[in-house]
């Protein structure tokens, strides 16, 4: 059995292993997403990557996944937010679209005290200005932010935390990939799940963060190219990290 079709059975078993109930109410996670940013094609492609996102977590008892498109002004966001327990940001320089309405940011923060799980992909943890960088780190545990924010795209190896339950099942492999590196990150550093070589370098490219409010966030820089949804070990990841931020059990292949 090939590494690929290996790790596909294993995110299928990890879906089959988790427990359900019927008296359990499903949490409820809001998948969002925007039409194009100005990107080339098959690049930022938010609503096609929640779809993919979505198909994975589809089958996990206990979860209701939605995908919602959270294009300006999105007046509706903040019943949404306060509706639900977890969310995916997965968009156009998250980090200010969140505070750029004030009732938008306090549905988020409220999201974290009532220890909802928060999740974050690629430019959804951007911002080229850095007033909004702090609020945002506190909620998500990490930031592409401000004039000295650093990106690359390269070929490389990924090495993920096996110790970590994100990054269990995950051997090292090799990809090419638009990563945003040296992020910003709290005095309490979240725990790097994900690194990659950069400039001769491991950098931290996606972390688990235990939140002070006791809720947990998830991050990944990664995921330019809308055609590494591809690799088994990026949706294993992202699924991985989804799952842990809304502290629903699964168990993770070895």
């Amino acid at each position: 059995m090939n590494r690929c079709h290996w790790l596909a059975v294993a995110l299928i078993a990890i879906l089959a292993a988790l427990p359900a109930s019927a008296d359990t109410p499903k949490k409820r996670l809001l998948l969002l997403a925007q039409g194009p940013d100005g990107h080339p094609p098959e690049t930022h492609e938010y609503v096609r990557g929640q779809q993919i996102l979505q198909k994975a977590l589809e089958k996990v008892p206990g979860l209701e996944t939605t995908i919602v498109r959270a294009d300006e002004p999105w007046r509706e966001g903040p019943e949404l937010l306060a509706k639900a327990e977890g969310v995916v940001v997965f968009l156009s320089e998250g980090a200010k679209w969140l505070q750029r309405n004030p009732e938008r940011l306090r549905a988020f923060q409220e999201l974290a005290k009532r220890k909802g799980g928060l999740a974050v992909v690629h430019w959804g943890m951007g911002t080229k200005d850095a007033q909004y960088i702090d609020a945002f780190v506190q909620l998500f545990g990490g930031c592409h932010g401000g004039p000295d924010r650093k990106y690359k795209v390269l070929a490389t190896q990924a090495h993920a935390d096996r110790q970590h339950p994100v990054g269990q099942g995950i051997g090292d492999f090799k990809v090419r990939d638009e990563f945003y590196y040296r992020l910003k990150f709290p005095q309490l550093a979240p725990r790097p799940v994900l690194k990659v070589e950069i400039d001769g370098q491991d950098e931290t490219v996606a972390w688990a963060y235990e939140r002070p409010d006791g809720g947990r966030s998830f991050g990944f820089s990664g995921l330019h190219f809308h055609e590494n949804w591809q690799l088994p070990e990026y949706r294993r990841l992202v699924t991985q990290g989804v799952l842990w931020a809304m502290q629903i059990p699964f168990s993770p292949g070895s």
